[in-house]
Formats: structure tokens, sequence, C-alpha cells
């Protein structure tokens, strides 16, 4: 009488495996890109924070704090360009709407697009 094999054998653990690992190192690949955005959210919630409640907002003013935090931050991209500060109605918005990409594989890349406002009240 012939005993049934049982368990996974060496091909099944490299199709299980192989995606896991593309995962992974996507999952590598994104990281720095989203510690970036967080690094720049943090940075304009502050500096919205810090001019909430002010009759006369400069933009100008904005921008250089922005600028200050993000390389305080060694953020290099994106740059405080990236963050405009426009006037909605009676209020001013601080917004940034920016894409940053990250090579996967030799022609593959992965495209990543942030969006954030703030209005300062």
């Amino acid at each position: 009488m012939h005993a049934r094999q049982k368990g996974i054998t060496f091909i099944g653990w490299l199709i299980l495996l192989v995606p896991v690992a593309i995962v992974g190192y996507a999952a590598i690949r994104l990281a720095p890109m989203y510690l970036n955005y967080m690094k720049v959210s943090k940075a304009m919630t502050q500096i919205a924070a810090g001019h909430a409640g002010e009759d006369q907002v400069n933009p100008t003013a904005i921008h250089v704090e922005l600028i200050n935090h993000l390389y305080i931050d060694s953020v290099t991209y994106p740059t405080a360009d990236a963050v405009e500060v426009v006037r909605d109605g009676d209020k001013w918005v601080m917004r940034t709407n920016y894409e940053d990409q990250a090579g996967l594989f030799a022609g593959i890349s992965l495209l990543v697009k942030f969006d954030k406002s703030l209005t300062i009240d």
C-alpha cells in the first residue's frame, strides 16, 4: 500500500512566496514616499495651527516657514513650491497636490498621487 504524500511542494512554495515577495518589495519602495508625505502634512498642520486666528495671513511668510520645516525634516521632494497658499472666500487655504514615483523593476514604476488641503482659520 502506498502512503499519500502530504504537504506542499517546492513549486507550491514558489507560487505562494513570489507574489508575497513582490508586494513586500513594493511596500519597501513606497515607504519613503509616504514618510515624506507625512512630514509635509505635519509641517502644513503645524503652520496652519500657528497662523490660526490671524487677521492678516502672509503667504510669503508661510512659504518661508514651510521651507524651514522641510529643511529641518530633511525633505528634498516635494519642495515648498508644491504647496500653494490661496484665498478661498474670506479664508486662506494651504493646498498641496503632487505626484511621486518609485521604480519597482526594469520598466515598471509605482506612481502615487498626494493631495492635501488645510484651511487656516
